[in-house]
């Protein structure tokens, strides 16, 4: 075992062998970081140096057995201070420390415990007692490794709890998202099956106005013929019939005048002594004499007579 105290020098050159024991007074002649380079270090005295925190490299010092921290201000430890596996002798005495990290629940080893003169938390302080003598140090090792497993216990099933909240809070919105995943496919198809419908009807009624047009000059055509053969322009030909029966008409009761007024001419006037007249007179009364030979003639000729 060898010592180391003294100021100066290079602290390498003043160790040898793998058990150590370094007593040091003043950080000012080595650093902390630079005891992390010592990991066969057992026993460190690091009493009285002011200090505020531990680096993290110093929890390499897992060799370490025996590890005086007393009379600094350290108001916590290094996360990791569990990794000092090895350490049976811990002196905390005079920090300002309130809690302990939750890996101290992992220095199984440890044996002896002093957290006297800090402003501990209440339940804390409760489970250190006063540690007045070696066996309430003793005590205070063993009460205050179950207290920090207790701890440590409850903050991984806080942790499991949390994780388990967590997921299913996670579940949760991964079915929200599900859901709504669904509903937007379900609006998309019904989006897409409403314009496939629009787009349907739009083509079904070009294809019929489509077809309408092409009906159109068919009925054209077809109304021509009957314009011409239907019962309304049937009626043209009966008018031009008409007009013609009308003129035929106008001839006749014209000859007819001119038969009549050749008639009275021949047998009432001086004419009726001349040949053309004597022919017309005759004629006529051979004519007069055949008619009232019928009966119904005879009626016909006595009606109009009356009248």
């Amino acid at each position: 075992m060898t010592k180391a105290g003294s100021k100066g020098g290079n602290l390498r050159d003043k160790l040898d062998g793998h058990e150590l024991d370094l007593s040091l007074s003043d950080l000012n002649e080595v650093p902390v970081k630079e005891l992390a380079a010592l990991p066969k270090a057992t026993i460190l005295d690091l009493s009285c140096n002011k200090l505020t925190a531990l680096p993290s490299d110093f929890c390499g010092l897992t060799h370490l057995v025996k590890l005086d921290l007393s009379k600094n201000k350290l108001r916590q430890l290094p996360a990791d201070f569990g990794r000092l596996v090895n350490l049976q002798h811990l002196d905390l005495l005079n920090n300002r420390l309130v809690t302990l990290p939750v890996s101290f629940a992992q220095l199984k080893s440890l044996k002896w415990l002093d957290l006297k003169d800090n402003p501990l938390d209440p339940v804390l302080a409760k489970v250190a007692g006063d540690c007045l003598d070696e066996k309430q140090c003793k005590q205070c090792a063993n009460k205050v490794l179950q207290h920090m497993k207790a701890v440590q216990v409850d903050q991984e099933r806080e942790r499991q709890r949390r994780l388990e909240i967590d997921r299913e809070a996670e579940k949760k919105w991964e079915a929200k998202q599900r859901a709504k995943e669904a509903q937007e496919r379900e609006l998309r198809k019904r989006e897409k099956a409403e314009e496939k419908e629009r787009r349907r009807k739009e083509y079904d009624a070009l294809k019929a106005a489509k077809r309408e047009q092409e009906k159109k000059p068919k009925k054209e055509t077809n109304q021509a013929p009957k314009s011409k053969s239907g019962s309304r322009p049937r009626k043209a030909p009966p008018r031009k019939h008409t007009r013609s029966w009308a003129v035929l008409r106008l001839l006749l009761l014209l000859l007819l005048l001119c038969v009549a007024g050749g008639l009275v001419a021949c047998r009432v006037t001086e004419l009726q002594q001349q040949p053309l007249c004597t022919s017309v007179n005759t004629i006529y009364d051979s004519a007069l004499r055949g008619l009232r030979s019928h009966d119904i003639l005879r009626w016909v000729l006595q009606t109009d007579s009356q009248q």
